[in-house]
């Protein structure tokens, strides 16, 4: 990928571009920014042509930076860049930020293209997304071993004053980073349910003798597993979602599972149920105390 003016600055005039351009030896990307050859149709070949559209300095930011950091599932279609200078002309399919700073400490590179650091990526993140989906890409980060939190609070100080940094900071003081980590979308619908629903919070994908539990209320001694279609189907699935609650069972634990259709067509049916679990656990628990 190369811009038209990096091919001025080589020496190329504007008559031998194109000319380039009309013989196909560069092929056009966006306006002003060329591939030498058929470039393959991947996201980072998108980035690296928005960036080149946005001049020097431009980086990948906000939902983009988070979609190469790998902190959320989805590539969103509009590429998110931040460039550090006012004048930058709107293009098509690119959302231009203007931050009033972008200091080195908030620039790095991820697989050779410029972006945001993970932690300047996640206040940038905090001032649009719910906070359901900052902590997960809080949680993401963590997995992935990219988040310092020390890196985190040092940017937050520096960022003072912009909202991003303060809602990101409030979330930190009541979220550990990986402890919500879901690994599916059913999931996240099913702990988003649970939450919203005023139930007491699960702890999420634990491991749990020889198996991992989706989601566990330790206390109650409730173990929920979310049965997400297709994969449940298959004989060797099945068989190892029978070993599990064959062993959950025996280690006094009550194995509850819900389904993609329950947990999205019929939750009242899914919160009825952890409900009578919940109240049955601690009134058990209430009848075996001393006195």
């Amino acid at each position: 990928m190369i811009s038209r003016t990096q091919l001025l600055r080589l020496g190329l005039g504007a008559g031998a571009i194109e000319h380039r351009v009309r013989t196909g030896r560069l092929l056009t990307s966006r306006r002003g920014v060329y591939s030498v050859g058929v470039a393959p149709p991947t996201r980072e070949c998108r980035w690296a042509a928005a960036l080149l559209a946005c001049g020097p300095g431009a980086v990948l930011s906000h939902l983009s930076a988070a979609a190469l950091w790998e902190l959320r599932p989805l590539d969103p279609v509009t590429i998110d860049v931040s460039v550090p200078r006012r004048g930058t002309r709107p293009r098509r399919g690119i959302r231009v930020h203007r931050p009033r700073h972008l200091d080195a400490e908030d620039v790095t590179r991820r697989h050779k293209l410029p972006v945001t650091s993970v932690h300047r990526t996640l206040i940038d993140l905090a001032e649009t997304l719910s906070t359901r989906s900052l902590e997960r890409a809080l949680d993401e980060a963590e997995f992935l071993r990219l988040l310092d939190l020390a890196d985190v609070r040092a940017s937050i100080q520096r960022h003072r004053g912009r909202n991003g940094a303060a809602r990101l900071a409030k979330v930190l003081t009541r979220h550990e980073p990986g402890a919500t980590r879901t690994r599916t979308a059913l999931e996240e619908d099913f702990y988003v349910l649970v939450s919203t629903a005023g139930l007491p919070k699960p702890e999420v994908n634990v491991p749990l003798g020889p198996f991992t539990v989706d989601f566990l209320w330790r206390d109650s001694r409730l173990a929920v597993e979310t049965d997400g279609g297709a994969s449940h189907d298959r004989r060797s699935q099945r068989e190892r979602d029978s070993r599990r609650d064959a062993w959950l069972a025996a280690a006094d634990y009550q194995p509850l599972r819900f389904t993609w259709d329950q947990v999205h067509n019929r939750p009242a049916e899914v919160l009825a149920a952890l409900r009578a679990k919940l109240t049955n656990a601690a009134r058990a628990a209430s009848d075996r105390a001393p006195g």
